[in-house]
C-alpha cells in the first residue's frame, strides 16, 4: 500500500471542502412532534410521556449545530404530571444547552398542549389553532339509578372512609365534591403559575384572571392576549430565523411494535377491548376542541 499516494487523495478531497463549511457550518433546527394525548391512554395507545420522550428529546438538543429546538405541538390536552414533566425536562436541557426552544401549534394547544407550548420561549400558531383551556376538568357518569333498576346490588367494603370517594355507582357527596374541587384547585394554581412565569410579561388581557377560566380562543385571538408571540408555520418562520441553508432534524420517538404480540390470547383480547374503550375518551378529548 503506498502511503504517499493515500495522503495526496485525502489532501485533494480536503481541499474540495471550503474552510466555510468548517468556521460556519449550516444550522440545525431540531424538530420534536408532540402530538395526541398527554399520559398513558391505553393497552398499545401510548399517549406522551416524559418516560416515552425523554430519549427523543435528549437527542433533540444534542449536537453543535443545533440552534433551536422546534416543538411541533397538536394536543387537547390530558395529564398535568406528564404535562409538567415533560415541560420541565426540555426547560432543563435548554438551559444546560443553551439551546433555543421554540413552539409551534397546529390544530389545537390546549389544556396540557398549552402547557407544553409554554416550555418554549416563543410560541407561534396558526391563525386557526385552538389555544388555551387553561383549567382543569374531571368527568365521569353515574349509574345510581341504573344499578337500581336492574336490580344489582352494590357491595363496597374500604378501610378509610374516602376510599370509595365518587364512586359512580352510589350518590355523589358533597363532602367528597368538595375534596374533589380542592384538589383541582391545587392542579389550577400549578397550571396557572406555569402560564404566569414562563408568559407572564407578554400577557396583555386588561384581566389576567379571565386567561385562567378555561375558555378557548383562535391562534389570532390568543396573539392579541399574548398567549402566542407570532402567527406562523414552523419551517419559514425557523428559516426567516436562520437562513435558507438551515436544517431540520425530525426527532421521533422509537417505538417497539413487538410489545403488542406478546402475551396470551386472552391478554391480548383484553387488551384490544379496554383499546376501544380508550379510543373513544381519546375522541371525546378531541371532540371538546371540535376536532
Amino acid at each position: 500500500m503506498d502511503i504517499s499516494k493515500i495522503k495526496e487523495f485525502i489532501s485533494s478531497w480536503m481541499a474540495r471542502i471550503p474552510l466555510s463549511y468548517f468556521n460556519d457550518p449550516d444550522p440545525v433546527v431540531s424538530v420534536i412532534r408532540l402530538s395526541g394525548i398527554i399520559g398513558q391512554v391505553g393497552p398499545g395507545r401510548s399517549g406522551l410521556t416524559l418516560d416515552g420522550l425523554e430519549k427523543s428529546i435528549e437527542r433533540a438538543f444534542s449536537g453543535k449545530r443545533v440552534k433551536t429546538v422546534a416543538l411541533v405541538i397538536n394536543s387537547p390536552g390530558g395529564s398535568p404530571v406528564q404535562s409538567a414533566q415533560i415541560a420541565r425536562r426540555i426547560r432543563e436541557l435548554a438551559e444546560e444547552k443553551d439551546i433555543t426552544v421554540v413552539a409551534f401549534t397546529e390544530d389545537v394547544a390546549a389544556s396540557g398542549g398549552y402547557w407544553l407550548a409554554c416550555a418554549a420561549d416563543e410560541i407561534f400558531a396558526d391563525a386557526n389553532s385552538i389555544i388555551g383551556s387553561i383549567g382543569v376538568v374531571s368527568a365521569g357518569f353515574g349509574f345510581t339509578e341504573a344499578i337500581e333498576r336492574l336490580g344489582v346490588e352494590r357491595r363496597v367494603h374500604t378501610m378509610g372512609k374516602r376510599k370509595g370517594m365518587l364512586d359512580p355507582f352510589m350518590p355523589e357527596v358533597p363532602e367528597d365534591i368538595a375534596r374533589l374541587k380542592a384538589i383541582q384547585m391545587d392542579i389550577h394554581d400549578s397550571f396557572k403559575q406555569m402560564v404566569l412565569d414562563r408568559r407572564g410579561d407578554k400577557l396583555t388581557s386588561p384581566d389576567t384572571d379571565e386567561l385562567f377560566e378555561g375558555d378557548i380562543w383562535t391562534g389570532s385571538q390568543a396573539l392579541s392576549l399574548g398567549l402566542v408571540d407570532g402567527l406562523g408555520d414552523m419551517r419559514p418562520t425557523m428559516r426567516d430565523v436562520h437562513g435558507e441553508k438551515v436544517k431540520f432534524r425530525t426527532i421521533s420517538a422509537k417505538n417497539n411494535p413487538i410489545k403488542r404480540l406478546l402475551g396470551s390470547s386472552e391478554d391480548r383480547a383484553r387488551q384490544q377491548v379496554i383499546s376501544a374503550l380508550s379510543v373513544v375518551e381519546e375522541w371525546a378529548a378531541w371532540n371538546r376542541f371540535g376536532m
